[in-house]
């Protein structure tokens, strides 16, 4: 999927799900906006542990949206490098394809940004 038809297809459904789920489900969906807000740890860091654990669960849907906002909080290709790095250490040579399809989504959203 790319990334204009991603973020389409995530709002879409968002918004379908939230107004049709149940309260458990809102409640769910809160929570996870939430827990990305600067606290004690700042939200850049959580969005690239997220990022971390969307590559070691192999979740390339979480990944995008974690490189999406990542971008956005003007983390840096040094820094995506290093939380990488971490991803392929702790989840094994299984992050591999993975990481793959996170390089060339990295690239895509830098360039979506320089022609925006």
């Amino acid at each position: 999927m790319e990334l204009k038809e991603f973020k389409s297809f995530r709002e879409r459904m968002n918004e379908k799900i939230l107004s049709s789920g149940t309260l458990e489900v809102k409640r769910f969906f809160h929570l996870d906006s939430e827990v990305y807000k600067d606290g004690a740890l700042p939200a850049r860091v959580k969005e690239l542990l997220g990022l971390v654990a969307s590559l070691v669960l192999r979740c390339n849907d979480c990944v995008l949206y974690h490189l999406i906002q990542c971008h956005k909080a003007g983390i840096t290709d040094e820094e995506i490098w290093e939380a990488w790095s971490v991803a392929l250490i702790v989840g094994g040579s299984i992050v591999i394809p993975h990481l793959r399809v996170a390089v060339d989504m990295w690239q895509k959203i830098k360039e979506e940004a320089r022609l925006t």
